[in-house]
């Protein structure tokens, strides 16, 4: 106890001499369901349009030490305000010449002084392509072709437009119909959708085909997820990313098998083997020891491939592996298999946020520290002492954090060895508070993902790539309920990774679009733009 402290908690003082065990769990059960309480009346303020209360502020990691003392003051001007000729570069359509009248005579020209404007033409444009006929001796006739990039009726600036709109810009259909209208374009709802999801089979290769190049190239992957709508249920869309790209994938679940299959893309094949039954035996106490011998029968004929996910449902069957989770454990290990058989992610870490699916057995896991540093933030300490002993452990984290960031830039097998020793001296320390003790345990039981970055200092010490990719997601989960169509599913998906890939490439994303759209193929494939990029670096 804390001698004479007094807690308050809901207007209600607690003496310290009534302070049991018993008391001090429940009063820290109501903070935090206060805290609870708030986040869902911030919820109802925010469904009923009220003002919002402000925001939690992010993780503090990354950001300089909150200890005045180690305060800079910044020096110079801020990073991009420096000045630069901004017409510089700019391609020039027209140029008209201005001149005076009425000058007194005698007067001669001496050069001229440039004025550069920058303007944008959004109209319609309607072209009537007369296409001759011609009667040819025989009697049968001939009629000139279209251009090639003429499909339909709408041409290819006006796909390419509404395109950019829907998936760069977030504009729904209907305000799209509604701003063709308002340009003069005749054109309904219903081929607005055509528009947006059909004839897209280029596109879609192309996103296809991002993640088996960036495993060609790539050092590291990073993986998140959100929730989404499809067809008026609950989905989930995933994110597998890295500076080069970023995949988007929405499906009706969640669970590492969900994964394990995204993972193998292109591959559909559950491969069955010495390499499965290696996953199997770090799973084997949810397994019976039967099950495990008539799994190990079968894996040692070599590999077996199954082809579809029909036949491996039989193939389970006719193993007699029943119950949800021993055909879930056995799937998940048939998955690794297959990723094993194509030597896919062999060295190549995969950075997340801790979530259970992403972690995967017999693949190398690295984990956010943010994530792991929120775990502390988090707590709600009701004693001065206890926010004291919170307060010094978030400091000592924050060091211990730009250790490892210097790391990274430098390493060296002595850096290394001292990483070690003080990541178990920090995490195995005890606290007068409870609570912080159990949560430097949980960090510490995580060590191999979290110190992973001293073998491999090329990976990030954090999730945020991806988070920032997934973001993109939910800015659509507030614009639109989800997607009412497996075309329309796998449409959002191709767009939204095209486009931040050529985000990444530092490719012009309605560029892009009108370059594929004109069939005019000027920009490389984004696949190999990838590949150059890699090389680059």
């Amino acid at each position: 106890m804390d001698g004479a402290e007094l807690i308050k908690i809901g207007g209600i003082e607690v003496p310290a001499e009534e302070r049991t065990p018993l008391v001090d769990h429940l009063l820290r059960v109501i903070e935090q369901l206060r805290a609870e309480n708030r986040q869902l009346r911030d919820e109802i303020d925010r469904l009923k349009g009220l003002p919002r209360r402000p925001t939690i502020r992010p993780s503090t990691l990354n950001a300089p030490h909150p200890d005045p003392l180690h305060k800079k003051k910044r020096r110079g001007k801020r990073p991009g305000s420096a000045k630069r000729q901004k017409t510089g570069a700019l391609t020039i359509h027209e140029t008209i010449p201005l001149s005076l009248e009425g000058l007194p005579e005698g007067t001669q020209q001496n050069g001229y002084e440039e004025f550069v404007v920058q303007d944008l033409k959004i109209e319609a444009h309607n072209v009537c392509y007369q296409r001759l006929r011609y009667l040819l001796p025989d009697g049968t006739s001939r009629t000139a072709p279209l251009p090639a990039d003429v499909q339909g009726h709408f041409g290819p600036g006006l796909r390419s437009y509404v395109l950019y709109q829907h998936h760069q810009n977030g504009v729904t259909q209907p305000l799209i119909h509604e701003e063709l209208l308002d340009l003069g374009i005749d054109i309904s709802t219903g081929q607005i959708d055509r528009l947006l999801t059909e004839g897209h089979e280029q596109f879609h290769e192309e996103k296809d085909a991002l993640l088996p190049a960036a495993r060609e190239v790539s050092r590291y992957f990073q993986a998140d997820d959100t929730g989404a709508r499809h067809l008026g249920k609950n989905a989930y869309t995933t994110v597998i990313a890295n500076p080069l790209f970023a995949s988007f994938s929405t499906t009706e679940s969640k669970s590492r098998v969900n994964f394990l299959k995204l993972l193998r893309a292109p591959h559909e094949e559950y491969v069955w083997g010495e390499d499965a039954l290696i996953y199997v035996e770090s799973q084997a106490e949810k397994l019976s020891l039967e099950l495990r011998a008539r799994l190990a029968g079968a894996a040692g004929k070599g590999d077996r491939i199954f082809s579809s996910d029909k036949a491996w449902e039989r193939q389970l069957t006719a193993w007699g592996v029943r119950g949800d989770e021993p055909r879930r454990i056995v799937t998940e290990a048939a998955l690794f298999g297959t990723l094993m058989h194509y030597e896919l992610y062999v060295g190549q870490p995969l950075v997340s946020d801790d979530a259970g699916q992403f972690k995967i057995a017999g693949l190398l896991h690295a984990l956010c520290w943010l994530h792991a540093e929120r775990s502390i933030r988090k707590l709600v300490p009701l004693r001065p002492r206890e926010q004291e002993a919170v307060d010094g452990v978030r400091d000592a984290v924050w060091k211990y954090y730009q250790r490892l960031r210097a790391y990274r830039q430098s390493p060296t097998p002595q850096r290394k060895a001292a990483l070690e020793r003080d990541f178990d001296r920090l995490f195995r320390r005890r606290t007068g508070f409870a609570d912080l003790n159990d949560a430097l345990r949980r960090i510490h039981e995580k060590r191999d993902d979290l110190l992973l970055v001293l073998d491999r200092p090329e990976i990030p010490l954090h999730n945020n790539l991806s988070e920032s990719d997934i973001r993109e997601w939910a800015k659509r989960r507030k614009i639109s309920a989800g997607t009412r169509s497996e075309l329309g599913r796998r449409c959002r998906d191709t767009f939204i990774s095209l486009k931040k890939t050529c985000r990444k490439l530092g490719v012009s994303f309605w560029r892009y679009i009108q370059d594929r759209i004109r069939g005019a193929n000027a920009i490389l494939p984004l696949p190999d733009l990838m590949r150059q990029a890699a090389q680059e670096t």
